[in-house]
């Protein structure tokens, strides 16, 4: 018997390996390097809700049975690789850096209306600071912090801005759904601010 041959062997021996579909579901995601809505995935795969739904799950309980050092997590209904978060601490060094001593004030403000309000406009980010957000806007796309994800289905059909898989990353984040709750002032706040571009149009 081969090398190659008894190596299958013994991988056959420490667990179960994908399926046709599950790797098909994997592969997807690492091509596309961003989330895939279940919808984009059953377009792209053929595959029915159930059978592409039971790939995802497969593929997230075999990354997660067998220590890779990827997860796979859901956010806002797309699904995308993200570190191990066990792995956050060795990776940091190289790969992750003080965010706070990268970013200004204002910037950091700018970035967490984002966060909190995306999909969001430049003209609402205006609204909630009171001030121009060009540069800074400029400033964390070029730092890959925020990134177009749409246009805004109004006149001039202005950029919809959102947060990145690094954004994620560099707060020690699974998901967006993982950010601090907002008190009630802060979130009606945004929720009043980021309304009143459609109202004025």
């Amino acid at each position: 018997m081969d090398k190659k041959r008894q190596a299958g062997n013994e991988m056959l021996q420490q667990g179960p390996l994908l399926s046709t579909e599950a790797r098909l579901v994997e592969v997807i995601l690492f091509l596309e390097n961003e989330p895939v809505s279940l919808e984009k995935l059953m377009k792209m795969t053929s595959f029915s809700q159930e059978t592409a739904t039971a790939a995802l799950s497969e593929v997230k309980e075999h990354y997660a049975l067998f220590l890779h050092g990827l997860d796979l997590v859901e956010s806002q209904g797309s699904y995308h690789f993200l570190p191990s978060s066990d792995l956050h601490d060795n990776l940091r060094s190289c790969y992750g850096k003080r965010v706070d001593r990268r970013l200004s004030r204002a910037a950091l403000e700018t970035l967490s209306i984002v966060a909190y309000s995306q999909p969001i406009t430049r003209r609402e980010i205006d609204n909630i600071r009171g001030v121009a957000s060009d540069t800074i806007i400029r400033l964390l796309r070029e730092r890959e912090y925020i990134k177009v994800v749409g246009r805004k289905d109004v006149p001039g059909h202005p950029c919809l801005y959102g947060t990145s898989r690094k954004f994620l990353f560099e707060f020690n984040l699974s998901s967006i759904s993982a950010l601090p709750k907002l008190s009630d002032i802060d979130r009606l706040r945004f929720e009043t601010e980021t309304t009143q571009e459609t109202e004025e149009v």
